[in-house]
C-alpha cells in the first residue's frame, strides 16, 4: 500500500505517465536498500514537473524506472492510461520513441567515437526516417541545430569531444528536437554549465514544450529552479514523496518540515548566511 497520500492532478491534460505504488529495493533481506518506497504520481500532457530532493533521496532511481532502464520491485506504471509493457527489447525501443532524457553530464551521454552527423542520423532513423533522402536528412539536422543556436555546417564531420560543454548540452537538446518525445526527463541538465548558458538551455526546453506539448520532468536538487520552471513540484525524501502540489503551493506555502528545510538552505543575498548548521 502506498505510503504517500494520493492527490488530484494539479495540471489539466491527459495522463501520459502514471505510477502506482512504485518501489525499488536494491539487494535482499535486511541488508537491502529501499531506494524508492511505494510512491504514486500522475504526469499530464504539456506539464512541467520537478522532482526535488537531496543526493540519495531516490529521485534519480525513479527517473531510471520511468525510462525503463531499471525495473520496479513493486508497483505498476501506466502510459496513456494503459499498463506499460516493456518486456522485450522491441517493445522497449518503441517505448523510447515516446520518452527520452537529457542527462547532467553531456560528456558521458555521447559515444565520443561517433561523428555528430551519425548521432543525429540515429534519431532520424529511430523515428522512421531511414528512407528519407540525404538532402531531407541534412535539412532536418540543420533545422534541429538551428533550434539550439548551433550551425550544422560547423558541426558536420566533427566528434563530440571537439565541442564545449555548453555546445554538447545544446546538441543533446537538438536530439530531442528531432525525436520529439511526449515525455522528456531532464536530470540536472544545467548543473555543469554557467548561469548564462543555463538560462538559455532552460528557455530552449520550455520552448520545445510549447511547440509539441511535451511533458518535462526535471530531476533536481535546486528548489529555485523547480519554482522557476514548474507547474507541479514533488518533494522527495528517503524514497518517499513528502509533499506535492503546484509550484506556488509547495514553495511559497510549504507544509512538510523537509520542504521548509530545503527552502531555508537556499542562500539569500540580502541576509547574513547562517553557517552554524553546516
Amino acid at each position: 500500500m502506498a505510503n504517500d497520500t494520493k492527490t488530484p492532478a494539479v495540471f489539466e491534460g491527459d495522463s501520459v505517465l502514471r505510477g502506482e505504488g512504485i518501489t525499488k529495493k536494491f539487494g535482499f533481506g535486511k541488508t537491502g536498500t529501499l531506494a524508492v518506497d511505494h510512491v504514486d504520481f500522475d504526469f499530464r500532457a504539456g506539464e512541467v514537473v520537478s522532482i526535488v530532493g537531496e543526493s540519495g533521496s531516490g529521485k534519480t532511481t525513479i527517473a531510471k524506472m520511468m525510462l525503463g532502464l531499471i525495473g520496479e520491485t513493486e508497483g505498476t506504471m501506466y502510459v496513456n492510461d494503459k499498463e506499460r509493457d516493456i518486456s522485450s527489447y522491441r517493445k522497449k525501443r518503441e517505448y523510447w520513441k515516446s520518452i527520452q532524457a537529457v542527462f547532467q553530464d553531456p560528456f558521458s551521454s555521447f559515444n565520443m567515437f561517433h561523428k555528430i552527423d551519425d548521432l543525429l542520423l540515429d534519431c532520424i532513423n529511430l523515428m522512421g526516417g531511414r528512407n528519407k533522402s540525404k538532402e531531407e536528412k541534412e535539412e532536418m539536422m540543420a533545422k534541429a541545430c538551428a533550434f539550439v543556436n548551433l550551425k550544422y555546417a560547423e558541426l558536420t564531420n566533427k566528434y563530440p569531444f571537439e565541442l564545449s560543454g555548453g555546445q554538447m548540452q545544446r546538441l543533446m537538446i537538438a536530439r530531442i528536437f528531432l525525436l520529439k518525445p511526449r515525455i522528456l526527463i531532464a536530470d540536472e541538465p544545467t548543473s555543469m554549465i554557467d548561469a548564462c548558458s543555463r538560462a538559455t538551455i532552460l528557455d530552449m526546453l520550455l520552448k520545445l514544450r510549447d511547440e509539441v506539448n511535451m511533458t518535462i520532468i526535471f530531476i533536481t536538487h535546486d528548489i529555485g529552479l523547480a519554482y522557476y520552471v514548474s507547474d507541479s513540484v514533488y518533494i522527495m525524501e528517503r524514497g518517499k514523496f513528502v509533499e506535492r502540489g503546484t509550484a506556488d503551493d509547495v514553495i511559497l506555502r510549504p507544509q512538510a518540515a523537509y520542504t521548509k528545510r530545503l527552502i531555508n538552505d537556499v542562500p539569500k543575498i540580502h541576509e547574513e548566511w547562517d553557517l552554524s548548521t553546516v
